[in-house]
């Protein structure tokens, strides 16, 4: 059937498209992680399939791939619940978050892409997908006051903007390049436990924040659902349908929640 390749494949996201893209046991799916110890035993005890990345890695790398899904990113813990103003009492870790970020979600997808496109252009579905996020909408963050992540949604930004660059690049090739945000996923991130009393209390705050601009937004999807939304709006769009380059939600609009 098909192939893929998938980075941050160890957990939430990432790990759910392994386990959804492997059910058809046709398709070859190669997941790209940091640790392979432990993604391997968790595949083996949570999706019960064979593992074969060694071989398989070997035979895409000979031949070629249909999807590339770029999900690995950088995930700074410390901004994910206050602005610019509050991170810049400390510049120096400010600065140092700043650009382990664009070097990581950034500058790691620009070469991902090119050392992956020479499989991508022998294959048949030719696609490229970076995961993005909502926090990226310009117009999302003025109007209603999203301030908090900066670094990440910069990161994002910056990631959309390389997209579409190589969308334009690329786009006489066949080659779909775009970003899909995956929507408000429950990864663990929004644990209340884990989170410090100013953290609640700035999660409650954006809560209210997405509420007012999605009153139907009930919290978090869990991966399952996110992934099943990301799969469908890529499996249906084309070059040709006008959607290389673009930026768009699991919903395959501009809608993020």
């Amino acid at each position: 059937m098909s192939s893929y390749v998938v980075t941050g494949a160890s957990r939430g996201i990432g790990f759910e498209f392994l386990r959804q893209l492997s059910i058809n046991p046709a398709n070859t799916v190669i997941g790209l992680v940091r640790n392979v110890k432990s993604t391997e035993a968790k595949v083996t005890a949570e999706i019960n399939r064979s593992n074969k990345a060694s071989e398989a890695t070997a035979r895409i790398t000979g031949g070629s791939i249909d999807y590339l899904i770029a999900n690995g990113a950088r995930l700074p813990e410390g901004s994910s619940f206050v602005g610019f103003g509050e991170l810049g009492k400390n510049p120096t870790a400010l600065e140092e978050e700043l650009i382990a970020g664009c070097k990581t979600n950034v500058v790691g997808n620009v070469h991902l892409f090119n050392l992956f496109l020479p499989l991508i252009l022998s294959g048949q579905q030719k696609k490229v997908i970076a995961i993005s996020s909502g926090h990226a909408d310009l117009d999302l963050i003025s109007k209603y006051e999203i301030e908090v992540s900066g670094p990440y949604a910069v990161g994002k930004a910056a990631t959309n903007a390389v997209v579409a660059k190589f969308g334009a690049e690329y786009a006489k090739d066949g080659v779909l390049f775009m970003s899909i945000s995956p929507g408000v996923v429950e990864t663990g991130h929004f644990n209340p436990a884990q989170l410090s009393e100013n953290d609640r209390q700035s999660v409650g705050v954006l809560a209210t924040k997405f509420r007012k601009y999605a009153p139907h937004f009930q919290g978090p999807m869990t991966p399952e659902a996110s992934v099943k939304h990301v799969i469908s709006v890529y499996e249906k769009a084309s070059v040709a349908n006008g959607d290389g380059g673009s930026f768009v939600s699991h919903l395959g609009t501009k809608q993020w929640l």
